[in-house]
């Protein structure tokens, strides 16, 4: 695996890096900007996988190719789109080929160092003794990433990571982080792994019933949702009183249709990007709204969901009881802000 490593690793992780920049500054009007800020980061990585042949037998260096070869893809649709003038959606698909390199990367934390800090919140990347202590292989069935019937194609299903220094003798806290429309929790479960790895949360990434989550009509999602928790709950042990509900765009607007249900489970909501309509408040039980710690955050420029949106959501949910919290970024359009990730986790433990 040595010619592998020394030839994609240092490229690849160059290259992940671009594309979670692209991902945060997908922006119809500074797309250029961005591009060009890009440069051709990717054609070192092109150059070293066309010179590496895989030995059959090599689980370690099929892995870093698998990630190389996705990571490539990305580029391809994203300057074929670029190109041929498509509109954003075209980028946002391009883009999904981004979690499935992390995901064949991931495989190597535990034994190469560069990739062990690049699956950490860059604040602990210096840290040694915090790197030493996530460097430890997963315990299959028990820790590390799971999936449990979310094949890509598949609904329903859900994803799973549970740190890999978990051990029973204290309650952890869980994060469930809902995709946006169209999306999978298979993909996105890769936009919170760093900082729940980093800090010591159990996530799950649910993918929605239906092509998105039921925002109308007959709500399939909640008891999915229930019985995703319990599967959970049953085999790790869960802090009840830190079980946070966020998501991005439609993820995050469902998290009003289940978080102010009188009957939630979740005691924490964070809705990322979402719309939301007033009446939800209007209709939500009183004792549920009172102090319920909810954390907003919108991005100025989104072209989706108008910022007076959330804006409007602060007001109508603090009028109604709810413990606010409100985040906007002036730089981001309708994409998912990464950065808020360790904010929204320190919040969870302190309130």
């Amino acid at each position: 695996m040595g010619h592998a490593i020394d030839h994609l690793l240092l490229p690849l992780l160059r290259s992940l890096t671009a594309l979670e920049f692209m991902a945060r500054y997908l922006d119809p009007m500074v797309i250029d900007a961005v591009m060009e800020r890009i440069g051709h980061v990717d054609e070192p990585l092109r150059a070293a996988r066309a010179d590496v042949s895989l030995d059959a037998d090599d689980e370690d260096a099929a892995h870093l190719a698998a990630a190389s070869d996705a990571a490539l893809a990305a580029f391809d649709g994203v300057r074929a789109a670029f190109r041929d003038g498509d509109d954003l959606y075209a980028l946002f698909r391009a883009l999904r080929f981004l979690p499935r390199a992390q995901e064949a990367l991931y495989p190597l934390a535990h034994r190469l160092a560069p990739v062990n800090s690049f699956f950490v919140a860059p604040a602990l990347r210096d840290d040694a003794e915090a790197l030493a202590t996530r460097a430890v292989p997963p315990r299959p069935g028990e820790t590390g990433v799971m999936h449990v019937g979310n094949e890509p194609g598949s609904r329903g299903g859900f994803s799973l990571y549970v740190p890999e220094t978990y051990s029973p003798d204290r309650a952890w806290p869980l994060v469930i982080a809902l995709h946006g429309g169209s999306g999978n929790g298979r993909g996105f479960l890769w936009s919170w792994l760093r900082d729940a790895r980093s800090s010591g949360a159990i996530l799950v990434a649910p993918t929605a019933i239906a092509r998105t989550w039921a925002l109308a009509g007959e709500d399939a999602d909640t008891p999915n949702l229930n019985r995703i928790l319990d599967h959970v709950a049953e085999r790790w042990r869960i802090d009840p009183s830190r079980i946070l509900l966020t998501g991005m765009s439609d993820g995050g607007t469902f998290c009003y249709v289940n978080g102010l249900e009188p009957g939630s489970r979740v005691t924490h909501l964070a809705p990322a990007c979402a719309t939301f309509h007033p009446m939800l408040a209007a209709m939500a039980e009183p004792a549920r709204l009172d102090g319920l710690p909810i954390f907003l955050v919108h991005g100025a420029r989104d072209w989706m969901f108008p910022v007076e949106v959330a804006r409007r959501a602060r007001e109508a949910l603090s009028q109604a009881g709810a413990d606010v919290t409100y985040r906007e970024f002036a730089d981001l359009s309708h994409c998912y802000p990464r950065e808020v990730n360790s904010e929204l986790l320190g919040w969870l433990s302190a309130s």
